[in-house]
């Protein structure tokens, strides 16, 4: 299977998605991609220790183990450095795919949750891929 189909499976298979390190300003790219995402149909959960309050009408939680659903996608926005301790944590709770967003790459966390089973995009944004799919037809919209 190609790059393009293993993202657009991995969109086309979401429904839940946990975003580690969304913020809550309007200007940061994280909040940005999620609105995108929410308006697209996705669900999305917050997931940054740092968020009091919900954040684009959604509950916040300190980390993925807190999250008390199934989340079917982890989008990370960390630093590279931080990567590793998400990694751990969606193995953890199960997870069939994780997303690295552009600029975010961390070769062994993603060797390791591959071997966990885990589909791994890594230095793409989950918004521009899907903007992309949708526009080329690789990639339905009917949520």
């Amino acid at each position: 299977m190609g790059e393009d189909e293993t993202i657009a499976e991995v969109l086309a298979n979401s429904r839940v998605i946990a975003i580690v390190g969304l913020s809550d300003r309007p200007d940061r790219s994280s909040h940005g991609v999620a609105r995108y995402l929410q308006r697209e149909g996705y669900r999305i959960i917050p997931v940054n220790p740092k968020l009091t309050g919900s954040v684009l009408g959604e509950h916040p939680y300190s980390s993925l183990d807190d999250v008390p659903e199934r989340v079917d996608l982890v989008d990370i926005f960390r630093r590279p450095v931080d990567v590793p301790p998400v990694v751990d944590a969606a193995i953890r709770i199960g997870v069939p795919a994780l997303w690295m967003q552009l600029g975010i790459v961390h070769d062994q966390a993603a060797l390791l949750a591959k071997a966990a089973g885990i589909e791994v995009v890594m230095d793409r944004c989950t918004a521009i891929e899907h903007r992309r799919l949708v526009w080329e037809g690789k990639l339905n919209t009917n949520r």
